[in-house]
């Protein structure tokens, strides 16, 4: 048994590819194949199937193009009430590829349809556990109220997520292979590991969800202090059920404009250069959603700040960046509502007010302070006491109770997120001056 693991590192996504004798299964594939279809090339290995442990909400998967371009089937469970060409896969069933048998296990939790796969040969064991199991921790159980055929409250989720870590993986041994669709830095867990796999034996020692407990005690664990929910995983589960368009055909549709001063379109703007060229020159109704690198998670915050079908522009550095920033839209579905990329001329007007930090440290009072972390981080603490919260996923749409009579100062825990409320506020506030107190937070965080 041959397994190979792919990391999207801005998702924090795991995918795999399982090689037997020629033969090759794609489990929980990303938005492009390209990356699969290498390594079945390097191992003379041809492409049958895709598996989909469950309709997932953080990324798009590629899926249905797998089967377009090369035959493979798909399977999934009949709960995930899918629209296209697949095998339903459920407990009871089982498929080989080569000389390893993958059978299904029902493990709802994460969401309904949520299935684990067994894959085995010989005494060899390997469980692909998608966001039911994941290292250290369980998949959140809130995810499916308002998304996907089959809707669930989290408190019901919570609790099929009990039976399956309770009943579902008894029979199993200890040496079993865990292999989880995510990792840390995922919004689909709260206390992940680094890990990228574990075993069996390892997860019931170690993971909370496997201590023993009562039911009540495991749902009231798991349903606390949940990361944000960003406004594309509904999306992004409904496009997952019905299957993606091919990426290539999809982002390559995107118009491109060049050295441009001004837009005379209404559009939202998003800017993705670093914060220091933005603030020295932007585009009005601009938002700084930085994409300098992977470990700028761009994509969570693009799905976050912009609903899912809001068109929007968007800005890159050079055109050297126009493949990179098109993959990472794609990933989440954003491509779509894409009206164009641009590039600027150094002629832009608009620019960000000057931050002067000791004159804000000589007289905080004088000034409107905006603490822009997710609840469970300001939960922990406060930087500055009278300092007002609205976390930047909630932003946009909460402004009315900011007062309009000092400067305002933003900040969050690292400044990266700054950079984006900064100037969603400087687009709705011209009253008042507007400060990103950036990675100067740090100074107050020590």
């Amino acid at each position: 048994m041959k397994i190979k693991q792919f990391k999207d590192d801005a998702l924090s996504h795991f995918s795999y590819a399982l090689v037997s004798n020629g033969k090759m299964a794609v489990i929980d594939p990303g938005r492009n194949p390209i990356q699969y279809y290498k390594y079945a090339e390097e191992e003379a290995a041809k492409i049958v199937a895709v598996f989909e442990t469950h309709p997932h909400a953080d990324f798009v998967s590629g899926h249905l193009q797998i089967h377009q371009e090369t035959g493979a089937r798909i399977y999934i469970s009949k709960n995930a009430g899918v629209s296209y060409p697949h095998s339903a896969f459920d407990e009871g069933d089982s498929v080989n590829i080569g000389n390893i048998t993958i059978e299904p296990i029902l493990t709802p939790g994460h969401s309904p349809d949520s299935l684990t796969l067994h894959a085995f040969e010989n005494d060899e064991h390997v469980l692909f556990t998608g966001d039911t199991l994941l290292i250290g921790d369980v998949g959140r159980p809130d995810l499916r109220e308002n998304a996907g055929n089959t809707k669930a409250k989290r408190e019901e989720l919570a609790q099929m997520m009990y039976h399956s870590v309770q009943t579902k993986f008894n029979h199993l041994p200890d040496e079993a292979i865990i292999y989880p669709a995510h990792g840390a830095g995922s919004l689909c867990g709260k206390n992940l590991s680094d890990a990228n796999s574990s075993t069996l034996g390892n997860e019931r020692m170690g993971n909370w969800a496997f201590k023993d407990q009562s039911e009540e005690e495991f749902i009231s664990e798991i349903l606390k202090d949940q990361p944000f929910i960003p406004s594309y995983f509904g999306f992004d589960v409904d496009l997952n059920r019905k299957g993606a368009e091919n990426v290539q055909r999809s982002k390559y549709n995107i118009p491109l404009k060049l050295n441009i001063e001004n837009i005379r379109d209404e559009y939202l703007i998003v800017d993705t250069r670093d914060q220091k060229a933005y603030k020295d020159g932007h585009l009005p109704n601009s938002i700084n959603i930085m994409a300098r690198s992977q470990s700028d998670k761009f994509e969570t915050w693009l799905g976050a700040i912009v609903n899912p079908q809001e068109e929007y522009y968007l800005v890159i550095e050079s055109i050297s960046k126009l493949d990179e920033i098109l993959e990472r839209v794609a990933k989440i579905g954003y491509e779509k509502q894409l009206k164009g990329i641009l590039t600027l001329s150094d002629k832009v007007s608009s620019s960000s007010e000057k931050f002067d930090l000791e004159a804000f440290d000589r007289n905080k009072k004088e000034y409107t302070i905006l603490d822009i972390r997710n609840k469970s981080e300001v939960d922990q603490g406060k930087f500055f006491k009278t300092a007002y919260h609205i976390p930047l996923n909630e932003l946009r749409e909460n402004l009315g109770d900011l007062p309009k009579n000092k400067p305002l100062v933003v900040h969050c825990a690292g400044g990266y997120r700054s950079a984006a409320g900064s100037s969603i506020l400087e687009n709705e506030f011209s009253e008042v001056a507007v400060y990103d107190l950036g990675d100067n937070i740090k100074k107050y965080n020590s």
